[in-house]
């Protein structure tokens, strides 16, 4: 039996906040942690690419603004994560935050968080692409729906309302 919080996926995107409100009328009062994935080293990439291939006549990215850059996005990260867990708490779910590095894909990260905090639920909100994209591109969704160690709720963005609102899947 799982004994963990729920796992509620943030981005700061319409459909992350209704996947929170949603699951807080679900499973309130549940303990819940509130996960931001954020892309560690990404600003690194950018110093690792000539000048001329980003465009010509830009100067490259030194090592100090990577880590200048690197650590802003980790701040940015942080504070989304307390905005989360403020609307979680506002909506009565008993959370807390953490923000995890992603040095795979983000439906790997929440898979690998879910069974490291033994989640009894993995939430996230579906950004509503069409089937073509999701066909072509892969979806998140889809991705977590298949590896997850946990049930899964996805909760659709408003804008998708009638293609069905929530998806459990165990």
């Amino acid at each position: 039996m799982l004994r963990g919080p729920v796992l509620v996926a943030f981005d700061g995107t319409p459909a992350s906040r209704r996947a929170l409100h949603e699951s807080a009328l679900v499973l309130a009062p549940r303990p819940a942690v509130v996960v931001v994935v954020w892309e560690a080293g990404r600003a690194f990439d950018l110093a690792d690419i000539p000048s001329r291939a980003i465009e010509p006549g830009l100067a490259p990215i030194d090592l100090r603004t990577a880590v200048e850059l690197d650590q802003a996005l980790y701040e940015q990260a942080r504070r989304l994560a307390e905005q989360g867990v403020a609307l979680a708490r506002k909506d009565g779910l008993d959370a807390t935050g953490r923000v995890v590095a992603d040095d795979r894909t983000v439906p790997d990260t929440l898979v690998e968080v879910a069974s490291e905090l033994d989640a009894q639920t993995l939430v996230l909100g579906a950004h509503g692409h069409g089937a073509l994209s999701e066909l072509l591109l892969g979806s998140t969704s889809r991705a977590v729906l298949r590896k997850a160690p946990c049930p899964v709720m996805i909760v659709r963005d408003k804008d998708h309302r009638g293609h069905g609102d929530r998806t459990r899947s165990g």
